[in-house]
């Protein structure tokens, strides 16, 4: 059932923003949800609250402020590799980040669906997947994202989220699993906009977040490089539709700092 013309107009949109204080760049968007890192994205070490207080006083405050957070796991984490020396620390620091996120009262943690070696099975990927969700304790839920690149990736192929998805609708904790699409993957991935939406929900049952980006990059060119809304190669309309379809909060991932977000949340609005 598609979204009715008054829940579009109430979209919560937000944007991907800097992780020492959410609130203060929540407000500056006047937005009601940011997502953000906690750490650094690109390595093992843990999870760190940068905001002022620690995260407490960041639960308190986007409570008081009324503002949603999502925190987005880092990239390495890759549950899925048949490389233990990666898929071990990335089911410890998949919990590390849970457990950091419900701290801040976190509406969900985002992760990528990683890949696996070259000439493995895939199916190897959908069962470390099904692993990592029963070894993990999810006290908040966990959104796993499509990606844009990769002929071993575990989330860039429909065919492929559908194994995922099979694999983990096996684990008692399989409702703490939900879906974030991102547009402009989708589109650098191969998979059609048009059809996109339901093809997800046919498969998942749900799409809980969307990553509404542009791309600087052509259908399926495998490139994982976001543009600012209605400055890439998205069509608008249809860009605009698969929001407006998905009916699910939105965070901008797009170039920039507050003045470029609230122009592509303002560009968004109008299409819905």
């Amino acid at each position: 059932m598609s979204p009715t013309a008054d829940q579009t107009a109430s979209l919560a949109i937000g944007a991907h923003v800097a992780q020492s204080d959410p609130v203060r760049e929540a407000q500056s968007r006047r937005a009601p949800l940011v997502q953000f890192f906690l750490g650094d994205p690109q390595g093992f070490k843990g999870p760190e609250v940068a905001y002022a207080g620690g995260a407490a006083a960041l639960r308190a405050a986007a409570a008081e402020a009324g503002v949603a957070l999502y925190v987005h796991a880092p990239y390495i984490v890759i549950v899925a590799t048949t490389n233990n020396r990666i898929r071990i620390p990335s089911r410890k620091l998949l919990q590390q980040h849970v457990d950091a996120a419900a701290e801040i009262g976190a509406k969900g943690l985002i992760v990528h669906g990683g890949h696996v070696n070259k000439g493995d099975d895939p199916s190897v990927g959908f069962d470390n997947w099904r692993k990592a969700i029963d070894a993990t304790d999810l006290k908040i839920p966990l959104l796993i994202e499509n990606t844009a690149g990769g002929d071993n990736a575990m989330t860039r192929y429909l065919e492929r989220i559908a194994g995922v998805f099979d694999a983990i609708s096996a684990c008692e904790q399989a409702d703490m699993v939900g879906f974030c699409l991102d547009t402009c993957h989708a589109h650098a991935g191969g998979n059609a906009l048009e059809t996109v939406v339901g093809d997800v929900l046919a498969i998942t049952g749900r799409i809980d977040l969307v990553h509404c980006n542009d791309s600087r990059d052509d259908f399926d060119s495998g490139a994982d490089r976001h543009a600012n809304l209605g400055a890439g190669r998205i069509d608008a309309d249809l860009l605009a539709a698969v929001v407006r379809e998905a009916g699910a909060p939105v965070v901008l991932e797009t170039p920039g700092a507050t003045a470029e977000h609230r122009a592509d949340a303002d560009w968004l609005r109008e299409r819905l």
